[in-house]
């Protein structure tokens, strides 16, 4: 893991190491009117209300379990290529990828049920880039 922001595609992709997060959590609307749950990880103002990735405990009942994957890679976010390219090689595999950036890193959220084979997935696309 490096401080200074790394732009080449190949690079980020070779760098990013992948982390399983402990934890799962669900992507969930909230309503302003209840207090902000503890834990929250992002949250994201839409059209439709303010959605949050929060603790699996303050989900309701038929929330999609998830788990989160850091690539420890610090990203610029002027990089092009490692979200697609992360994606890409989860969704040729099936398994679904939500992205959140942080202005170090990426975050990518993946059905708990499929984590482990996601972390495996992500690590031989970053096997595969390494120079």
């Amino acid at each position: 893991m490096t401080d200074k922001p790394v732009k080449d595609t190949l690079d980020m992709i070779a760098g990013m190491d992948p982390v399983l997060t402990p934890g799962e959590f669900a992507f969930v609307r909230w309503d302003n009117e209840l207090p902000w749950p503890d834990g929250t990880l992002a949250s994201c103002v839409e059209d439709e209300g303010l959605s949050l990735v929060v603790p699996i405990r303050h989900a309701p009942d038929d929330a999609i379990s998830m788990r989160c994957i850091t690539l420890r890679v610090h990203s610029s976010l002027e990089g092009v290529g490692l979200t697609a390219a992360v994606a890409g090689a989860l969704a040729e595999n099936g398994i679904a990828a939500n992205m959140v950036a942080g202005f170090h890193h990426d975050h990518v959220y993946v059905p708990s049920s499929l984590a482990e084979a996601a972390v495996n997935i992500l690590k031989r696309l970053q096997k595969g880039a390494e120079h």
